[in-house]
């Protein structure tokens, strides 16, 4: 089945009671019972929920994974990963991570002696050094949020399986399952915000995980309702609908971002510009491929490296709204040193490029002329 099959009828079918074409909201706590034990498949909502389940089935197809479990943010998606190891163990990640990543990692984990080491993974082979045995996840993001850089999936896979039972955790949701496919490259799980591009609709915030085997399937669902960190059914059902266009929104997205990427490299008044779809990225080779396309998320710099000249321009735009989050079908900019990665000390953020004057795009399905225009005004200001 192609991906544009897939997003519409994957793990999905009509409702069984009533033929609902579209999955039904579920909104039950709990569920009648022949005889204590004895039920349809459903007890208690934090257990398994129907909306869910059809949520969880769908988006395991669209990474080739055997299960699906979703949870009520990205971090608490991230969260019940980490909770798979235990004092002692430790973590190895890209140094060039989402501000809520580091600090879920460091400030929280930390303290209960799970150790992460935060290095550049952009050359596979600088993680051999760091590999030992307390080492039980690594943890990568690509592309990188927020300055797009793009780490080898398959390489590093096939460096860390040979040190023994070491986990895989790939962050996914720069590129979406549209666009790449870790377990297709070796990792043993994919995270996501749903939030982002698989609603793509700026309104619910969910996380999920999708995994390669039955043991991780089994143990993340032990913790999904020992822990209580569920969405909703409204949210389920919001998502299964984003996830129907979810093809049609990232292409235009791609096609949006590869213009409006050009349209900022050859402005004078902008500096460095972060897009894996330029030639002389670091590695755009690597992006080309793994991925399917490049993605809707740009990063630049001012010219001059001006914090001052920065917010001018993040205060003049109309079409991009100054915003947090990312993958929706509108436009938006932000200023990542003060919004998402504002939980990282300076000193971390400046040693992979993150200065006081770094934007960031995220390019929704608006007219790509428009959104030039509006940042062609919004430049004037500086």
């Amino acid at each position: 089945m192609k991906f544009g099959t897939k997003v519409i009828h994957a793990g999905i079918e009509p409702d069984p009671t009533t033929g609902a074409i579209m999955t039904p909201i579920y909104q039950t706590s709990t569920y009648a019972q022949e005889a204590p034990g004895k039920n349809k498949g459903y007890e208690y909502a934090r257990t398994k929920n129907p909306t869910r389940s059809v949520l969880e089935k769908n988006l395991a197809a669209l990474e080739n994974g055997v299960d699906g479990i979703c949870f009520s943010s990205g971090l608490a998606a991230m969260d019940a990963i980490l909770r798979l190891l235990k004092p002692g163990d430790e973590i190895i990640a890209s140094n060039d991570l989402y501000g809520g990543s580091y600090r879920l990692m460091k400030t929280v984990f930390e303290p209960y002696g799970i150790k992460s080491n935060l290095i550049d993974l952009s050359q596979p082979e600088n993680i051999k050094q760091h590999l030992h045995k307390k080492t039980k996840l690594v943890w990568l993001e690509t592309p990188t949020n927020p300055m797009l850089n793009i780490i080898d999936i398959k390489a590093i896979c096939s460096i860390v399986k040979k040190y023994g039972d070491i986990m895989i955790c790939v962050d996914n949701t720069f590129a979406s399952p549209y666009l790449q496919n870790p377990l297709d490259l070796g990792a043993d799980m994919v995270c996501h915000s749903a939030t982002k591009y698989l609603g793509g609709h700026s309104d619910v915030v969910m996380g999920a995980v999708v995994v390669k085997t039955k043991d991780l399937s089994k143990k993340l669902h032990y913790l999904q309702n020992a822990v209580g960190a569920i969405p909703g059914p409204q949210d389920c059902f919001l998502v299964l609908r984003g996830i129907k266009t979810l093809h049609v929104r990232v292409e235009r997205a791609c096609k949006n971002a590869k213009k409006i990427a050009k349209f900022l490299k050859a402005h004078p008044k902008v500096g460095k510009v972060y897009y894996p779809g330029f030639k002389d990225h670091p590695n755009h080779a690597v992006a080309k491929e793994q991925m399917n396309d490049f993605g809707g998320m740009i990063s630049f710099d001012i010219q001059g490296g001006s914090t001052e000249d920065a917010m001018k321009i993040m205060n003049a735009t109309h079409l991009f709204t100054l915003a947090e989050s990312l993958g929706g079908v509108e436009s938006l900019i932000g200023h990542p040193a003060s919004m998402t990665h504002a939980s990282i000390p300076k000193k971390e953020r400046l040693k992979v490029g993150l200065t006081d004057s770094l934007i960031r795009l995220s390019v929704g399905i608006e007219d790509v002329k428009d959104l030039i225009d509006d940042l062609e005004v919004a430049l004037r200001n500086v």
